[in-house]
């Protein structure tokens, strides 16, 4: 069953949406939201994780300015999302993820975060700032980041045709984060993943990188 919860963080209460498994589960998925808040599709990905056998919470990232927003992938709902993504700020972002993470820790689990799009640099932050394992997927503002040690297990997911993320960039990750696994997909473009959306949705790569993803928690969250 999946439903909202609500987070008691440092700036107020955050909604988070809720998916459990049928079945016991020893480890937790923080998934982490693109620009456009924790909507529908991000819920969605949520209840896959808890499909797969996870304890899955999605917060609301934006609620301490912008409560309950959900936003389309429309140029105008665009560029809100990145109005909002400067506003909240990195720092508030990994609050929020924190206090999620201490909220799962506190049930016995074990925590892991996944994040997309801004997301995922988030999700790169909550490995460096908070030691959780995590995986990235095409997070284009994590290069000014790159120098922070991991402190856990690191994976990245990028698209080849990502113009937000050029190939140098990607060679960055490799280079100036030796023992993060990084890959690229051939053909995929900026949120290859999100399904509800035909202009960048891949489904091989999307199918690849979930494999991938699930197996890198499996194999970190024992």
């Amino acid at each position: 069953m999946a439903h909202w919860t609500e987070l008691d963080t440092p700036h107020g209460p955050v909604r988070a949406w809720r998916a459990d498994p049928t079945g016991p589960s020893h480890s937790a998925v923080i998934v982490l939201q693109e620009i456009f808040g924790a909507n529908a599709h991000i819920r969605s990905v949520a209840e896959r994780f808890a499909a797969a056998g996870f304890v899955a919470l999605a917060p609301s990232l934006y609620d301490p300015i912008a409560p309950g927003v959900e936003l389309a992938y429309t140029e105008d709902d665009t560029q809100r999302g990145a109005a909002l993504r400067t506003e909240l700020g990195f720092d508030r972002a990994i609050d929020i993820v924190a206090s999620a993470a201490e909220a799962l820790h506190n049930e016995g689990l074990l925590v892991g975060v996944v994040g997309f799009c801004w997301g995922g640099s988030v999700s790169f932050l909550a490995n460096t700032r908070l030691g959780l394992p995590a995986v990235s997927y095409y997070g284009a503002r994590t290069a000014p980041f790159l120098d922070e040690p991991l402190r856990a297990p690191m994976m990245f997911h990028f698209g080849e045709r990502d113009a937000s993320i050029p190939p140098e960039v990607v060679e960055q990750h490799r280079i100036r984060q030796p023992t993060a696994r990084v890959h690229v997909y051939p053909g995929a473009d900026h949120a290859f993943n999100r399904d509800v959306d035909n202009h960048v949705h891949d489904p091989a790569s999307a199918e690849q990188a979930w494999r991938r993803t699930l197996d890198f928690l499996g194999e970190n969250l024992r």
